[in-house]
Order: C-alpha cells, then sequence, then structure tokens
C-alpha cells in the first residue's frame, strides 16, 4: 500500500511543497461527517493506487491549524474543509471539496 504522509508542522509542508513531486493532498476534518466520507474515499483511491510516482499526505485541520493556513496561501486557493489537491512542480492541477471528493473523481483527475 501507499505510504500515507501526515503534516504536522509548516517545515514538514514547506519540504513536500518545495520538493516539486506529485502529490495528492487531503484537508482533513476530524469532526466532520462530511470529511470522513472524504478520507474514506480518499483511502479506496491510495489503497488501489499501482503507481510509485505519487505521494500521499493528510493534514488534520482543526489539530494542524498554522499547517493548514499555509497550504491555503502556498497554492492559493481558498480554505474548505475537507478538501482535496493534485499538486505537480508546485502548481495545483485539480481540486475538490466536500461532496465533490470520490475515488472517482480523483481517478478521473489524475
Amino acid at each position: 500500500m501507499n505510504q500515507l504522509v501526515e503534516l504536522t508542522s509548516v517545515d514538514q509542508w514547506n519540504d513536500l511543497y518545495q520538493s516539486g513531486q506529485a502529490v495528492l493532498l487531503l484537508k482533513h476534518s476530524t469532526t466532520c461527517p462530511i470529511s470522513a466520507e472524504a478520507h474514506k474515499q480518499f483511502e479506496a483511491f491510495r489503497e488501489s493506487y499501482e503507481g510509485d510516482n505519487l505521494t500521499f499526505g493528510i493534514v488534520k485541520v482543526i489539530e494542524e491549524r498554522p499547517v493548514s493556513n499555509q497550504i491555503a496561501e502556498d497554492v492559493q486557493i481558498k480554505h474548505e474543509s475537507p478538501q482535496c489537491f493534485y499538486i505537480n512542480n508546485q502548481r495545483v492541477s485539480w481540486s475538490a471539496s466536500h461532496w465533490s471528493i470520490t475515488r472517482k473523481a480523483i481517478e478521473a483527475a489524475l
């Protein structure tokens, strides 16, 4: 299975973002039922992904507010939760929020 990186510091986010590597990132609220469903969809995609060129990341927006805020600033997309991004070379080529985060939507975007 593909490893999941939990972002718990702004420095950790900066390292990942500035690396230029391809990242599928989920901003997840641990108290929201919509976010719980988005997390299930994200995990279903991650578990089925057969490539090796994608880093999977997650930030818990309540617990790690500074990281979440820095992500919103860096990618220039207003914060929502849940929210999912495909980032490659520091550019967001796909994003979705709330009920739009589905395994099928992620598959289609990538």
